[in-house]
């Protein structure tokens, strides 16, 4: 069982990060050295003054409208993927190994592909990152197959139970977790892989607010989107452990 830390540890960690970050930009700096644009304080005084403003959330929903449309069609297909792949040694065999070879390319090589293929806008963005998601999902769901208690299943051939009543009562509650598992990896890579995708030729985004602030030499709001992504990927990886450990305790 993971012990309760006390909540000051964690945030003993992000002092020691911001510190470095000052160490990095001020100290060894001149008052109008360029490295001054990227200082902590002028970064946190431009995300006050960001989330005071709707153009900046605008950004914000559609990148989450991005994520959760990618994870979507991740879990449409890597779930029953997953579950085909740990229940049959045949298909697993043919197919895990052309899996693990389009595993180990990154999403980002696919994106000149991914733009000629689907055009300029969001539907590329959603496939790259439906592309970046699908592997944590379909391989903790095989995992969850691989791990079920066989007299479980043993218990359904006995009673003579339908495939489809043997998938809805024990297999998918036995695999639930492992699909949350994997579900939860999938998020954090789809955060980092999104920043890039969304430099693919869109007007929205936060990856395309990054590049916006870059063009107009806006060190001080490129910083501070900077440090909004972290704090949005930290929430959203917060929220999905706190549901799941609410599923759990239920």
């Amino acid at each position: 069982m993971a012990k309760n830390h006390p909540i000051w540890l964690g945030l003993s960690g992000l002092v020691i990060v911001i510190a470095l970050w000052w160490i990095l930009t001020v100290p060894f700096a001149g008052e109008t050295a360029l490295a001054q644009r990227f200082a902590p304080g002028p970064a946190f005084g431009t995300l006050v003054q960001m989330l005071g403003q709707s153009e900046i959330w605008t950004h914000v929903l559609v990148s989450l409208r991005r994520v959760f449309i990618g994870l979507g069609i991740a879990m449409l297909v890597g779930v029953p993927m997953g579950l085909l792949l740990g229940s049959s040694a045949k298909v697993s065999a043919t197919l895990s190994p052309a899996f693990q070879f389009l595993r180990m390319i990154s999403p980002l090589s696919w994106m000149p592909i991914a733009v000629i293929a689907f055009g300029v806008g969001d539907q590329p963005v959603y496939f790259l990152l439906a592309f970046a998601a699908v592997w944590p999902i379909m391989l903790n769901t095989m995992a969850g197959v691989h791990a079920l208690d066989r007299r479980w299943l043993q218990l359904t051939k006995s009673l003579s139970a339908t495939r489809w009543e043997t998938l809805r009562g024990v297999v998918l509650p036995g695999v639930l977790s492992h699909v949350l598992t994997g579900t939860r990896l999938a998020i954090g890579i789809v955060w980092i892989v999104l920043v890039p995708c969304e430099m693919l030729g869109v007007s929205a985004g936060l990856g395309y607010f990054i590049l916006d602030t870059r063009d107009r030499l806006d060190y001080q709001a490129l910083m501070a989107t900077i440090v909004l992504i972290g704090l949005l990927g930290f929430l959203l990886d917060w929220s999905f452990r706190a549901a799941c450990q609410q599923w759990r305790k239920a």
